[in-house]
């Protein structure tokens, strides 16, 4: 369906080529400062024609807001947020109305729907994100303001080219052996920990390692070059997160984080914290033992769980890479099948990205800051409900969370 969350409802809508995209919010708490530019700044880092890298499409993305806020200030009421489609080319997607193009929606939609769209991916295209990356300024706003958290995406790779400090070393094949690398290295737990949007957005391909963003850029220039396309990884930190967000047993949080995540056009894959790594390696060496900090409260020592256990947040920072496969619409000649079976050969025409990670960045964030606001929401109106109840005084102290000192 259209409609992503619980308290926090995001619904999209628009076609690749229609009149306008966009997003209606839901359960945005009143009260929040809100003006335009605060959701512009990320529609600008999603919008086509940012560099040689990207789509030649021309579209400014400016956002309006239709509802929901008076005097830049939120209601409490849903936010009608629009964005017009301005440099529309139907004509470009011509060959399609006899050719599916290969790994695109064109031929499932089809199956689905019974009809589709006339030109370009219709709402498999990557103009739909627009509403959620929209939504998920509004929802970024409000995090920062009232928690601190903080919400930073980068290009981890590009095709085999990956940063230096998340190469996965190849897997002994003595199986009797358990021996085990940490799943990061320090300088990636660093990274993790210091990376700002202003390190990313230094290089058009949104990678915080020059010399590695610099080989990345080759590499998507050289397929571009050829008429063809490569996929990469997203990798994602979130700071500051309070300890027990998530709904178990069927909306865990990194469940319902890899729903938003495999929602976003071009994935197909998604792992948190120690991810397929950690499957390599016995629990005595998994295991993360708890810590105290600085504030009292239990911390962990490596922080393989990503942030994450049991399907709630414990606090820690929470890390997750998302992979995307390269875009199936290319420029080059491929032998496939029309409608109705007929053989022949497509080359598509259009204006696509060679590569779609550098501007799904800020669509990351964006999901990543909605699933956050939902879950937060949720477990505020439990904690709300729970505090307007006498206190239990009949259960023993190690059945209730110890106070502070």
């Amino acid at each position: 369906m259209s409609t992503f969350g619980h308290l926090f409802r995001v619904t999209t809508y628009g076609e690749s080529h229609c009149a306008s995209v966009g997003a209606i919010v839901d359960g945005c708490p009143p009260g929040l400062t809100l003006e335009p530019s605060d959701i512009q700044a990320q529609l600008n880092r999603r919008r086509p024609g940012q560099s040689n890298l990207t789509t030649p499409r021309d579209e400014k993305d400016l956002v309006h807001l239709q509802s929901g806020i008076e005097y830049g200030v939120t209601l409490g009421t849903p936010i009608s947020l629009l964005v017009k489609n301005e440099d529309q080319r139907p004509h470009d997607y011509s060959e399609t109305d006899l050719y599916p193009r290969p790994s695109h929606a064109d031929y499932t939609y089809l199956e689905k729907y019974g009809i589709k769209a006339s030109s370009g991916g219709g709402r498999s295209s990557a103009r739909e994100t627009i509403g959620r990356v929209a939504a998920g300024a509004i929802a970024e706003k409000y995090l920062k303001l009232a928690y601190g958290i903080e919400v930073v995406a980068f290009v981890s790779s590009v095709g085999k080219i990956h940063l230096p400090s998340t190469v996965v070393s190849p897997s002994s094949n003595d199986a009797d052996t358990d021996d085990a690398q940490d799943a990061i290295s320090e300088d990636f737990r660093q990274l993790l920990a210091t990376v700002t949007r202003e390190q990313v957005d230094s290089h058009p391909i949104r990678c915080p390692h020059p010399e590695t963003a610099e080989l990345m850029t080759q590499r998507i220039v050289r397929a571009k070059e050829a008429m063809d396309s490569i996929g990469g990884t997203i990798t994602c930190v979130i700071r500051n997160v309070p300890s027990g967000l998530g709904e178990p047993v069927f909306d865990k949080f990194e469940a319902t984080l890899g729903h938003a995540m495999l929602s976003i056009p071009a994935t197909k894959a998604f792992e948190i914290g120690s991810g397929f790594k950690g499957t390599e390696v016995p629990g005595s060496k998994h295991n993360d033992p708890f810590v105290k900090r600085d504030d009292g409260r239990l911390g962990t020592k490596s922080n393989w769980s990503g942030g994450v256990q049991g399907g709630i947040t414990n606090g820690e920072d929470i890390y997750f890479r998302i992979g995307f496969k390269s875009p199936a619409t290319i420029s080059q000649a491929q032998d496939t099948a029309q409608y109705d079976g007929t053989p022949g050969s497509l080359a598509a025409r259009g204006r696509h990205d060679p590569c779609v990670v550098p501007r799904a960045v800020p669509i990351v964030e964006a999901m990543a800051c909605i699933v956050i606001m939902d879950q937060l929401l949720i477990q505020n109106s439990r904690k709300t409900a729970a505090s307007l109840l006498p206190p239990v005084t009949t259960l023993p102290s190690t059945m209730v969370l110890p106070k502070k000192a």
